[in-house]
């Protein structure tokens, strides 16, 4: 390979590659790997690149997390096969953060992650534009005929401009925080824009660090506490984060055999304030939050509630990070402390006798006149039912009903795709109406927004509760009590799981990933990880 013996002697720092045509999110990575070993090669140490799989959100079918796990695989087989002594993680778009985690994790060799970055906005008539959630919100304005098709088109031509991730606190830049609130990143290099020049030195500062750590090894396994997750749950409520964080931070923790409890992230989310003001929840960008003061700021006000003794991949503990003082914070865009934008934590656990095993409810983004409701379910028993039926003049659907989708699990055909953020019918938008109840066992954006319940577990496809909801039957939400009842009497349930017939997983037979997926995919409460790549007990 053309090494001289001199080379061949130092540190080999592996570089997990995820750039890819097909990743939008990642295209600016060439440039960003010079400059990580740039920063390997000035202390003494040598690079190796070498590609995984790289997700990005808008290509993969049916949905990029059935592929989370073959990533992850991918990237733990890939450490442990090749020569490294540390490994530098190079991910940015939603499932690619938890993947590399999870995997780095389960090969527990000294790791870091390195993300890529958000995109900057752009505009359109004046107005500021961000991918996702603003996407929605005109698209949602087209499909009432408040926006012309000129218009709409001018729109999806200025809403992604610039390479990296999503703008927004979507689950993008939710993973790439919780990388840095669990000690696997560096301090400060969780928000910095992809296309600023700051994103290039943060990946080289990451190449020194990963010589630093090769030598004095702190491993994954030593970051990845119940202590530190829990700073890392704090930092998700506080920030208003992805619902989708919480699947993938529990698969995370569950690659070092730690737990995930629901009913203890109830309890953390009423003693958590939400402090940023970002979109979906709020009125501004990621590249706001990064010159507001980071993610650091938002720690500095969390001190009090956060475990500061947790280790972090520099060596300082996270006590020791957050002393450093923050000169300029903008309260318009991070709140302090003592004066939350909400006193509570943006996302809840739901339960009840719908979701015995939880669901998961963003109240930050939902209506709270609906909090405490008692709705009529409108049911669609697929995507496709809910594609072929939302807009139909006929549909027969009032302001105060409940829209509920079931088979889009894990365990459906569809591999739990971000479906949970149903439309408003179209002849609810010609009343004005804005937002309703929805329940799935499907995901969502973190772009998006309303009063959306998700992750339904059991879900349906395995015979959860919800199978066995039918047209006209009444659901109480009590997001005071934290709960989602289904108020038909255990007589008549019982009754028509007699009669259930289940959606098959497919009518094909099943061969590679897709029978791998079927046999091992786990619920959401488990993070929707493989059984077989949990730790062994």
């Amino acid at each position: 390979m053309g090494y001289s013996r001199e080379m061949l002697d130092h540190k080999i720092i592996g570089i997990a590659y995820t750039g890819s045509g097909f990743n939008n999110c990642h295209r600016h990575f060439p440039e960003m790997l010079e400059a990580v070993k740039r920063g390997i090669i000035a202390n003494g140490a040598l690079p190796m690149e070498f590609p995984t799989i790289s997700l990005g959100e808008v290509y993969l079918n049916p949905t990029s997390l059935k592929f989370r796990n073959l990533m992850a695989l991918d990237t733990e087989v890939m450490i442990k096969a090749q020569p490294m002594d540390a490994v530098i993680l190079m991910g940015g778009c939603d499932k690619t953060i938890p993947a590399q985690l999870m995997g780095a994790i389960s090969a527990n060799i000294p790791s870091i992650q390195l993300v890529g970055g958000p995109m900057m906005t752009s505009k359109f008539e004046g107005e500021r534009l961000g991918a996702c959630t603003d996407c929605r919100r005109f698209w949602t304005k087209f499909r009432a005929g408040a926006v012309s098709e000129n218009q709409i088109h001018d729109v999806e031509s200025r809403l992604a401009t610039t390479s990296g991730t999503c703008p927004i606190m979507g689950t993008a830049s939710t993973m790439a925080c919780v990388a840095e609130s669990l000690g696997l990143a560096l301090p400060g290099s969780a928000t910095i824009p992809a296309v600023n020049s700051d994103r290039l030195r943060a990946a080289e500062l990451t190449g020194k660090t990963a010589v630093e750590i090769a030598s004095n090894p702190i491993l994954p396994k030593d970051l990845i506490t119940m202590r530190s997750v829990e700073n890392a749950l704090r930092t998700i409520l506080a920030l208003g984060g992805s619902t989708n964080a919480i699947i993938h931070l529990t698969a995370i923790a569950g690659r070092a055999g730690i737990n995930v409890s629901l009913y203890r992230f109830n309890e953390l989310s009423d003693t958590t304030p939400v402090l940023v003001n970002l979109k979906p929840i709020g009125n501004h960008y990621m590249e706001d939050l990064y010159f507001a003061g980071g993610l650091g700021a938002v720690l500095r006000e969390l001190k009090p509630l956060l475990h500061l003794d947790c280790p972090t991949v520099t060596g300082e503990t996270l006590g020791e990070r957050l002393d450093y003082k923050c000169d300029y914070v903008d309260r318009s865009v991070i709140a302090s402390r003592n004066k939350p934008f909400d006193a509570k934590g943006g996302l809840i656990s739901l339960f009840g006798n719908l979701a015995p095993k939880g669901a998961i409810l963003k109240r930050s983004a939902a209506t709270k006149e609906l909090f405490e409701t008692v709705g009529r379910a409108v049911v669609f028993e697929s995507l496709e039912d809910l594609s072929n039926r939302i807009d139909h003049p006929d549909l027969d659907v009032f302001p105060e009903d409940f829209l509920i989708l079931k088979n889009a699990g894990p365990a459906s055909p569809s591999g739990m795709p971000e479906a949970g953020y149903l439309p408003i019918p179209k002849k609810m938008l010609a009343q004005g109406v804005e937002d309703m109840v929805r329940i799935s066992d499907a995901r969502m954006s973190g772009s998006a927004f309303g009063t959306v319940i998700l992750h339904v577990t059991p879900e349906s496809a395995v015979g959860g509760p919800l199978s066995l909801v039918a047209n006209g039957d009444m659901i109480k939400l009590s997001v005071s009590e934290k709960k989602l009842d289904l108020l038909v009497s255990p007589e008549e349930l019982e009754a028509r799981r007699e009669k259930l017939d289940l959606i098959p997983a497919s009518v094909d037979p099943l061969r590679g990933y897709e029978k791998l997926y079927n046999e091992q995919i786990l619920q959401a409460d488990k993070g929707c990880d493989f059984e077989f790549l949990l730790p062994l007990k």
